[in-house]
């Protein structure tokens, strides 16, 4: 028999195929990324770490794993990594695990702000375990405001300073936020889930002088498979004072390994880790500088194409590949908007603005984001077509019949843009679950 999940996986494609992604976290891995992370790599277990493994036979998944070590190195100027985590959550639960003890203090972005979920959310672990409080942006400009962080670090006097957002469309000053937290004695956290690509292209600040400690995911705008990863600029003492059993301080790198494993999380996901390998070396070609730089001049342009159709654009634009756009002068949620922009075959994200009147699930913006579409060769003319399609979308909403032709009109535009995996479908794959017992 056919095994029905083949056939949700090509529908799946298809979606993928046939719409306008805008997800800003969302990317296209390589064909080499997806032939790495469909390798018999998933076999293997193996944890510990390269030449340290508590099971046999690691000798070859050593070798990947160095090689993923060795070139997030040279990506990001790091002199320590660690590539196990399976998520940018967890690579954020362990940096937490090893630099606090329940009840200590996080001074982090606030999350209807655009920060992240795993930097003090209640309603995730990091909340719950830690004493968390929270900066945000200016009411009239929607900038970070560095002299507020600074008032609230003397205030609140917080062992961990985290910065890095979800929805942030600007450069940060990683240079003044080191300078809070030395001033408090806080160590810096940065996490660039969202930036990591653009920052590894050189075009955005490198957090990795400036932070103790630095995270982050691996698909985004590094177009690499899902996953997380942990660096150093330069390793450190734990400044805690936590000691190993012969009384001598621990560097941060064998704090932060053990938060991991078995800290955190059991064996690595070795297969993931080879697609990580992969994406690093992408990245380290002179052709991903290109692309990222085409990623920010496509969220410019579009942008750009928003404002002139009386859209607001939070900032004003954009230094990165996200453009947060306020609906509230257009009378729409951001939850309605959403749904009719799926409609028209476009994919977006409904997300708060700061200080929005509107609860989570409904909120007043919605989040655009350019690396996948950038993926798929696009460029500033694409873009603006694509603003006018939103525009036509969402002031067309109540009409199905003209949603379903725009839906048609963009399915037939992007044929001239293919994912970078074969686009036809694959052949059916069968399973024989009787013989699989």
């Amino acid at each position: 028999m056919i095994d029905p999940i083949f056939g949700w996986i090509e529908a799946e494609r298809r979606r993928q195929e046939e719409g306008l992604e805008l997800i800003a976290s969302e990317n296209y891995a390589s064909p080499a990324v997806l032939a790495a992370l469909g390798s018999v790599l998933t076999n293997k277990y193996a944890e510990g770490l390269p030449g340290r493994r508590y099971y046999g036979g690691c000798e070859y998944v050593d070798e990947v794993e160095r090689i993923a070590q060795e070139r997030l190195k040279t990506l990001f100027g790091a002199e320590w990594v660690n590539v196990q985590p399976h998520s940018g959550a967890q690579a954020n639960e362990a940096v937490l695990l090893a630099l606090l003890k329940p009840g200590q203090k996080i001074l982090s972005f606030e999350l209807a702000h655009g920060g992240h979920l795993t930097h003090g959310s209640p309603l995730n672990s990091s909340g719950r375990l830690y004493n968390v409080r929270h900066y945000g942006v200016r009411s009239d400009t929607y900038l970070l405001d560095y002299d507020q962080i600074h008032e609230k670090a003397r205030e609140f006097r917080p062992a961990v300073l985290m910065a890095g957002a979800s929805s942030y469309p600007r450069d940060w000053d990683w240079t003044a936020l080191r300078s809070i937290a030395d001033e408090v004695g806080a160590i810096l956290v940065a996490d660039i889930a969202h930036p990591a690509g653009l920052i590894a292209a050189g075009l955005l600040n490198n957090p990795l002088p400036h932070c103790h400690i630095v995270t982050s995911t691996t698909h985004k705008t590094l177009r690499g498979p899902r996953g997380g990863i942990i660096m150093m600029g330069k390793d450190f003492d734990n400044p805690f004072g936590e000691l190993t059993p012969k009384g001598t301080p621990k560097k941060m790198s064998a704090l932060l390994d053990t938060a991991v494993f078995p800290g955190v999380q059991g064996g690595p996901h070795m297969h993931v880790i080879a697609a990580k390998a992969v994406a690093f070396g992408e990245a380290l070609q002179p052709a991903f500088r290109e692309y990222s730089r085409q990623v920010i001049r496509n969220a410019q342009a579009l942008a750009d194409s928003l404002k002139e159709r009386g859209y607001t654009i939070l900032t004003g634009g954009t230094d990165n590949h996200i453009v947060l756009v306020d609906l509230r002068n257009k009378n729409i949620t951001g939850r309605e908007a959403e749904k009719v922009l799926e409609k028209a075959g476009i994919t977006v994200n409904k997300n708060l603005i700061p200080y929005d009147p509107q609860p989570p699930l409904i909120a007043s913006g919605i989040r655009l984001g350019t690396p996948a579409l950038t993926t798929r060769g696009m460029n500033e003319s694409d873009m603006r077509q694509i603003a006018a399609w939103i525009d036509e979308a969402l002031t067309s909403a109540s009409d199905e019949t003209h949603l379903k032709r725009l839906k048609d009109t963009i399915r037939e535009y992007l044929r001239a843009y293919p994912l970078p995996y074969a686009p036809a479908a694959p052949t059916p794959l069968t399973h024989d679950f009787a013989s699989a017992g």
